[in-house]
Formats: C-alpha cells, sequence, structure tokens
C-alpha cells in the first residue's frame, strides 16, 4: 500500500497548481469571468480526461460546485478530499513580488493567490487519486473530491453539495487546507452578528432634542467586552485553538447617509465576528448577547437595539481514535517516519457543515497556516508533494477492510 507514494508525480502535482493560479477565482459579482466558473471549468475538463465520474453543478450564477467520483465498484466505505476554488482578493498588486496569478515558482517556492490556500492543496487531493488510479492498487468503496465554491464567503458551495445529497453515506473527510501537514482534529466555530441601536438625529450643538445611539452602542461592545472576559475565565485557554473572542468589526454611524460632526445620527450600527471554543453552545451564547440588550433596555427608556445573527457555524471535534484521525496519523508516519502533530484550526472551514451532517473530519495541507491572505503568498514544493503522498495513503488505509 505504501508503494502508492511512488506513483505521485511532483511535475504533475506543481503544473496543476501553476495553472489553477494562473486562472483568477476572485469572488467579484457582476464581472465575467470574476468568480469560480472558469476554474471549475478546467477542473471538469482536468478530471474527466482521467475518466472519473465528474458532475458540474451551479450554485447560483457563475459560482458552480465540481464533485468527482473514483468508484473501487466494490462495496466499502466513502472517504470524501475537499478543496474549494474561490481565493480572496489578491489587494494592491505593488506589495506583491511576485504576479498574484502568476504561480511562479522561486526557491523551491509557488507563488500565487491560491498556492497555499488552497489551491495547491485541491491540486494535492486531484493528484493523490490520480497516483491511486496509476498504481492500479486493489482497494474497496469509493473516493469523492469535493471541490465547492465560496468558501471564503457565506460556504454557500458546501452548504448546497449537502443539501442536493452529496454527502449522504460519506463516512470522513479530509479538508485540504493549509495547516503544515498537522493533523487538525478539531476547529473552532463562528457566529457573525450586526447589533442596530435605533435613535433620533439632532443637533450636534442639542443632543438632547435627539437620541444618541452611539453611546448607546458603547454601552453594548462594553458590555460585550465583558462577556468574552467571561467566556475567557470560564473556559480556559484551549490548547489546540486558543481562546474564544467576540471581536465588534464594523462600527457605523449614521448607517446611511453622509456623517456630519455636528450631527447625532439616527442610527448606528456594529458586526460580530465571534469565535468560539469546545464548551460553548451558540444557543445560549446568543440569549447572553440578548440579555445584554434587554437589560440595556431596562436602565434607559429610549434604548433601541435588535440583534440578528447572519451565519453560524458550530465549532467541531473530531476523536484522535476515530478511523479517519488513524488513517491520516498512521499515513503521515509511513511517509515522514515522524509522529504527526495534532492541532486546530483557528478559523473555520468547509467541513464545519461537513461535520455537522455528520460525518467525522480531519483538516491538513501543505502550506504555513499563517501565511493565507497575504501578499506574495506561497507553497514550498516539497511540502505540497508530500501533502499529496499524504492524501493517496490516508484514502488507501482508511478504506481497506479491516
Amino acid at each position: 500500500m505504501e508503494q502508492v507514494a511512488s506513483y505521485v508525480e511532483e511535475k504533475e502535482v506543481v503544473s496543476l497548481t501553476q495553472r489553477l493560479i494562473q486562472i483568477p477565482s476572485v469572488y467579484r459579482p457582476g464581472i465575467p469571468d470574476g468568480n469560480e466558473e472558469k476554474v471549475a471549468r478546467y477542473v471538469v475538463d482536468y478530471l474527466r480526461e482521467t475518466g472519473f465520474s465528474v458532475h458540474f453543478e451551479e450554485v447560483v450564477p457563475g459560482r458552480p460546485n465540481v464533485i468527482a467520483i473514483y468508484d473501487s465498484g466494490k462495496p466499502g466505505k466513502t472517504i470524501l478530499f475537499e478543496g474549494h476554488t474561490d481565493v480572496v482578493t489578491e489587494g494592491d498588486h505593488d506589495l506583491w513580488s511576485y504576479d498574484p496569478f502568476g504561480g511562479t515558482i522561486h526557491g523551491g517556492r509557488i507563488y500565487g493567490r491560491g498556492s497555499c490556500d488552497t489551491k495547491g492543496n485541491l491540486a494535492a487531493a486531484i493528484c493523490a487519486v490520480k497516483a491511486i488510479q496509476r498504481s492500479k492498487l486493489d482497494f474497496s468503496g469509493k473516493i469523492i473530491l469535493c471541490i465547492p465554491c465560496d468558501e471564503e464567503g457565506m460556504m454557500i458551495g458546501i452548504k448546497e453539495f449537502i443539501r442536493r445529497g452529496w454527502a449522504n453515506g460519506v463516512d470522513g473527510a479530509i479538508i485540504c487546507e493549509p495547516e503544515e501537514n498537522q493533523i487538525c482534529i478539531t476547529q473552532k466555530g463562528a457566529m457573525r452578528a450586526i447589533i442596530n441601536v435605533y435613535g433620533k438625529m439632532a443637533h450636534g450643538a442639542m443632543p438632547l432634542t435627539g437620541i444618541n445611539p452611539n453611546t448607546r452602542m458603547a454601552r453594548i461592545v462594553v458590555a460585550l467586552d465583558e462577556l468574552e472576559r467571561k467566556e475567557k475565565e470560564r473556559l480556559g485557554e484551549h490548547p489546540m485553538l486558543g481562546w474564544p473572542s467576540i471581536t465588534p468589526t464594523i462600527l457605523r454611524g449614521p448607517v446611511k447617509g453622509e456623517p456630519q460632526i455636528n450631527v447625532v445620527p439616527s442610527q448606528c450600527m456594529t458586526t460580530l465576528d465571534i469565535r468560539t471554543v469546545p464548551g460553548q453552545e451558540h444557543g445560549e451564547l446568543r440569549q447572553q448577547m440578548e440579555d445584554i440588550l434587554t437589560e440595556l433596555s431596562r436602565e434607559d427608556k429610549d434604548f433601541k437595539a435588535t440583534l440578528e445573527v447572519i451565519e453560524e457555524r458550530p465549532w467541531t471535534l473530531t476523536p484522535q481514535e476515530d478511523p479517519i484521525v488513524r488513517a491520516v496519523a498512521e499515513s503521515y508516519r509511513s511517509i515522514t517516519k515522524k509522529d504527526p502533530i495534532y492541532n486546530g484550526v483557528p478559523g473555520a472551514t468547509d467541513g464545519t457543515f461537513l461535520h455537522k451532517a455528520g460525518i467525522p473530519i480531519v483538516t491538513t495541507g501543505a502550506g504555513d497556516r499563517h501565511i493565507p491572505h497575504h501578499a506574495d503568498e506561497y507553497v514550498d514544493i516539497d511540502e505540497l508533494v508530500e501533502t499529496t503522498r499524504l492524501y493517496a495513503l490516508s484514502a488507501l488505509h482508511f478504506l481497506k477492510n479491516e
């Protein structure tokens, strides 16, 4: 089984990674070829040449999912590899030493937006399955490549993948994200919320003729800071994920129209990026935030505020003894001759929703975990090839009859 690593072709992995980087797939509404469709169609053509069963499914216009299946033809378990096609914006070109969509090779690294997060790992997953195919090794069950859109946004791709039933019957999944080939068995949850405070517009020289939403928002922010402190005190620092957090990210007042220094606005809003760890229940946390608004309204007859949770992604935890974890760990030892490092993902991934659908997940892949979304994003070629071998061997270890 370990011989499958010899069927991984470095040139193939590097070439595919470069080509995927060279097709920009930043989500840009309304701009032709500005979304994931072009890179998805390239992946479809590439996979169909291998003889895989390939499905192209549009989630919304210009934003498709690709699903490819390599079926042994024999009954057994199903393993899924997930790697998204979208990337974040390249930002200011002047900050880059290399073309962000060039896929430049320099000093043993491939540079470009998505090289690390996560087109390199997507290429690794595809090439891993091709290596298994080339090896002609006997196995049971099937391998699914889940290649969704919009991981960097609201994750509509993986949600649609699950809604259409593709996750049904999957026994374990590897989420292909940059984790330095560490075996990440847990990840933070996320809640995104909007708080609106409503007041009454007035002249800045006569503020008492209005109702100032800004000062009332300040009370909310201070109360949320205290809630975060209490949660940290209650839970402590998670050994793999660090601290939970409640972070106001946008403060705006007025919400509409031009702000003026001598005008009390009629409305103020803030957005919250909330990151949770095992031991926190999202429903309870939401109620605690609602209680803050209720208490402040009791203290102030002019206080009026609303809380809207617009996205919720629960934290995940897969036991170290789960078959998918053991398969990756065993493969890592075989390939590197080292013991694996177990860790957690500081952010949320598409794996959040696969976990919620009942699928045990492991997150691992090539790339410095601090490099995603930076200028001069890169992936080390040696590590990327190691990842490809890790994916191939992990699939076989997971699918073998025990």
